[in-house]
């Protein structure tokens, strides 16, 4: 049985494809619309057969629909928001799927109409392509969603929201949004900012050309990139909309940078290996908590 009846997705790239086809296959939903501001986009959307209609007036969309996901970059969340308010019905629930929670409270409060329901929810899942051609069903499957509701949020409205996301394969949690902020840009916006950081000066030393690099790069190297190749937009977002909580914890990493680099310069085996000692006990915390694999080369197909 569909949970709602109408979905309306505005933005349809890896997340809200994802949503579309695990929605589909599942029969979480009985009409999907798509909206994207992209004509491109739109044709390819259409063409993979993602919806059930197809507007590039996102308003022309939510009319009828009981649950909006804006799926667009941070930073035109509340732009996207604001165009359509006037056209939603009362008892809609709008959502989204940013990876920064408060900042899109801050957005998107302003322009909710009465009687429609905020819900912002964060699928912590993902990979490093993008565009409506690389989503797939399974994305989400015993991947956490995380909920950030404002106080005041109607509490029929984010159980039927936990119930979507559990439905397309989600683990739900429901969080402090400023709190989410935190604890994401350790997990997820440090990381990426590495990735970039790590890329950036192997492209930048003069006595390693870039064919050695690639050449060798079937180690740590080769699983940074996959990181740096991902969408330029988001990660600017992100880091623009979590400011605060990320150079804390930039903060954070380079004093850990300095101790490694302090024990590596004076020879301090012990220190070195208490500090891979602890962080690959961490590693294998993720393993055990099914976020991911304990297979050889991380799972990737041999081919």
């Amino acid at each position: 049985m569909a949970i709602f009846e109408k979905v309306a997705l505005i933005g349809i790239g890896l997340i809200g494809s994802s949503i579309a086809r695990v929605v589909r296959e599942r029969e979480i939903i009985n009409n999907i619309a798509i909206s994207t501001r992209s004509q491109e986009t739109l044709d390819a959307a259409r063409d993979l057969g993602l919806g059930d209609e197809y507007n590039i007036d996102a308003s022309a969309i939510v009319h009828d629909a009981d649950l909006v996901i804006i799926c667009t970059p941070i930073g035109v969340v509340g732009k996207v928001l604001q165009s359509i308010a006037g056209n939603l019905k009362p008892g809609a629930i709008v959502s989204d799927v940013s990876s920064v929670k408060a900042s899109v409270l801050e957005q998107m409060q302003p322009f909710i109409p009465d009687g429609v329901h905020l819900v912002p929810a964060h699928p912590v899942a993902g990979t490093e392509k993008s565009g409506p051609q690389h989503g797939f069903s399974t994305l989400f499957d015993n991947r956490w969603c995380i909920l950030t509701p404002p106080s005041s949020a109607d509490k029929a409205a984010v159980k039927l929201v936990s119930e979507f996301w559990q439905a397309c394969g989600s683990n739900i949690e429901i969080m402090d949004a400023d709190h989410h902020d935190r604890v994401l840009a350790i997990t997820s916006h440090l990381p990426q900012l590495v990735a970039y950081n790590m890329v950036g000066t192997a492209d930048d030393l003069e006595t390693v050309t870039s064919s050695e690099v690639i050449k060798y790069s079937a180690g740590g190297f080769r699983d940074s990139t996959r990181l740096a190749a991902s969408d330029p937009t988001m990660w600017r977002d992100v880091c623009l909309h979590n400011k605060d909580s990320i150079l804390e914890m930039l903060t954070r990493f380079s004093e850990e940078l300095s101790a490694m680099q302090k024990a590596v310069r004076w020879g301090d085996g012990e220190a070195l290996f208490e500090m891979f000692t602890r962080t690959r006990n961490i590693r294998r915390d993720i393993i055990d908590a099914g976020q991911e694999v304990d297979t050889p080369n991380f799972g990737r197909d041999q081919k």
